[in-house]
């Protein structure tokens, strides 16, 4: 009994829609979901490959087919039939991407607004000097210049004078020798911010941390306690947000599990906001070219119960209070040099004999 055609295209189309909603789901090309808005990220993310492979295998099969169905026969040289063209094809190739395109942008401006990553009152709130409206081309950068002049507050400044509160972030910041630009959301330069999520729109995040990025190398500091660590550590679910500025060039904070990537501007104070959801200790990659180590700009972020991170948070203070009653009991201009360099030699392996040789040949 021969099957109809239609059949045919039904179960074709049946099996390649539960193939591409299989592989959508169980691709396993993405890291571990540690933050909550990874699960946003990987939704959109998993959708977009079911789309992309029922396209491929739609694409991809047609061709092959065709290839074998229509191939030249030994002894066939005439002309194959001419073809002028199918109106009703060509609107249905059209219209079907077109859709596609549309329900997948909709979709992904719902998730970024989802993830707090989008004010739609921003620019229609913005102030549109005479000066912006003459400049050239409709969309700038978020750099350090071309920012037209503006007489509404200063915010990344009043940012920047909150930061340096926290003793800690001054003393690592140069924010007095940078000045902190104007934002002029109507043209498009701004300090790019991942505020809260929907729910927690209106709340103050549990944890904030300051993060200066330098060449080569992320500083967290907690204003609350003091504490100031080369690594990022934060409790399972408690929102946290992320100050960010830079001391020299652009850098960008990039956590691959969390599924977020803030660029850390000088002049401008950038913020994420995040809630850790997986414990377990993950790659800060530096995802902006900023220099020739920039491959070596690397850190981690440690997500962990919170009582393990209220251990830590003792932990770091009082080791701080030790290394501060160290320096103060401790007057270098008392020491000789062998002491007052002990400490690092012997981490760099360097024995007390070879400085004593060294002064020996100096002398």
């Amino acid at each position: 009994m021969k099957i109809p055609s239609s059949i045919w295209t039904l179960l074709i189309g049946i099996v390649l829609t539960l193939v591409s909603l299989w592989y959508g789901q169980n691709h396993g090309l993405l890291p571990t979901q540690a933050s909550d808005e990874a699960v946003l990220v990987d939704g959109l993310f998993n959708a977009m490959m079911t789309v992309s492979t029922g396209i491929f295998l739609i694409v991809e099969g047609v061709l092959i087919y065709s290839a074998f169905k229509y191939r030249r026969r030994a002894g066939d040289d005439a002309d194959g039939q001419p073809v002028h063209g199918n109106v009703p094809l060509e609107i249905l190739w059209t219209a079907i991407p077109a859709i596609i395109v549309i329900g997948i942008s909709v979709y992904s401006f719902d998730v970024y607004n989802e993830m707090g990553g989008f004010d739609p009152h921003a620019i229609h709130d913005a102030p549109r000097t005479p000066q912006a409206m003459k400049m050239p081309g409709a969309a700038i950068a978020a750099t350090l210049t071309d920012t037209p002049p503006s007489d509404q507050p200063n915010l990344n400044q009043q940012k920047s004078d909150e930061a340096m509160q926290d003793l800690a972030t001054a003393a690592v910041r140069n924010a007095d020798q940078i000045p902190q630009k104007q934002d002029a959301p109507g043209v498009g330069s701004v300090a790019p911010t991942i505020g809260a999520s929907r729910e927690n729109q209106g709340t103050p995040p549990e944890l904030v941390i300051n993060v200066t990025g330098l060449q080569y190398a992320f500083i967290f500091t907690y204003p609350d306690t003091g504490i100031t660590s080369g690594e990022l550590h934060v409790p399972i679910g408690r929102e946290v947000k992320l100050n960010m500025s830079a001391n020299d060039v652009i850098h960008a904070f990039w956590v691959p599990e969390f599924r977020l990537k803030q660029d850390v501007i000088p002049g401008r104070q950038t913020e994420v906001r995040f809630t850790p959801k997986t414990e377990g200790t993950y790659a800060v990659v530096c995802a902006e070219l900023c220099g020739p180590y920039h491959g070596a700009m690397r850190t981690q972020v440690v997500v962990e119960k919170p009582e393990a991170f209220e251990k830590w948070v003792q932990e770091q203070q009082v080791a701080s209070a030790e290394t501060l009653n160290q320096a103060v009991a401790v007057n270098p201009a008392e020491l000789s040099p062998a002491q007052y360099l002990a400490p690092y030699t012997q981490e760099m392996g360097i024995q007390p004999e070879m400085l004593h040789q060294l002064h020996k040949v100096k002398s």
